[in-house]
């Protein structure tokens, strides 16, 4: 018992390089901030305005189209082929490497593709216009959206369904009532893991949505011009933009695990 304590003894210390190496890159960010110049740089303010804006709206899309499936993968049971192939398309684009996936995307509904073909001959283009960038953002955090909501349905007693079924409450009521509640938690940090997603876009939007220029790509371009000294502002805004509400439900997660 003894030798199985000081085993465990050391579970810290082991940790202790994934913590330093985790912590490193924000701790270095607060030292290497120039605080006394602390602004913004020219069109920083449009590119919040344009994550913020259309992140939002990509957030709302997202969570309208993604909870129906995130339901269905959670409830349909068997391993049935079209259950699969859904399954599949889901990780695809979660496990497709984002520049890939915005390459993917221009040739997809570019205006050159005969999807593209077809929206241009009634006026709508999908590259580098507020469209695309919703879309593209859609594609960044939808997918991490699916697969954490579902996890979320699927921890709901299947026997507290049964129970409201019982009691005479439609699929509707159920689902309002017992599933929502009972899985807020785990779809509270699947919208706050969309938003960053969404938000925190880079690849997809590099190469389908240059334009509208959001935080991501505009800290790219000021690297580019203007050198590493020109971005430090907007990437603090771009983590008080992202980083506290997956942070708040982390928290309140880990409180709810404590206290049972």
């Amino acid at each position: 018992m003894k030798l199985l304590r000081s085993r465990w003894s050391l579970l810290p210390v082991l940790a202790l390089p994934a913590l330093v190496l985790l912590a490193l890159p924000f701790a270095t960010l607060l030292g290497i901030t120039p605080w006394r110049h602390f602004s913004l740089a020219y069109g920083d303010s449009n590119a919040v305005m344009v994550s913020i804006g259309y992140g939002l709206l990509a957030l709302l899309l997202i969570v309208i189209i993604g909870l129906p499936l995130a339901w269905w993968l959670a409830t349909s049971g068997g391993k049935g082929g079209v259950r699969r192939i859904a399954e599949i398309l889901v990780l695809l684009p979660l496990m497709t490497p984002p520049l890939a996936m915005g390459i993917l995307l221009i040739s997809a509904l570019g205006p050159y593709s005969l999807p593209g073909k077809w929206l241009a001959a009634v006026g709508v283009t999908l590259v580098n216009n507020p469209l695309a960038f919703v879309l593209a953002q859609i594609y960044g955090g939808l997918p991490y959206f699916i697969v954490t909501a579902r996890s979320a349905f699927s921890a709901v007693p299947a026997a507290i369904l049964e129970a409201g079924r019982t009691l005479g409450a439609g699929p509707l009521q159920r689902f309002r009532l017992l599933v929502l509640p009972l899985s807020a938690s785990g779809l509270a940090s699947a919208v706050a893991l969309a938003w960053v997603r969404a938000v925190g876009e880079f690849g997809i939007v590099m190469i389908f949505a240059y334009f509208p220029q959001g935080m991501p790509v505009k800290l790219y371009t000021n690297l580019q011009n203007d050198g590493v000294d020109a971005v430090y502002t907007l990437v603090w805004i771009l983590l008080l933009v992202t980083l506290p509400v997956p942070l708040l439900c982390f928290m309140q997660t880990a409180k709810r695990e404590r206290m049972k």
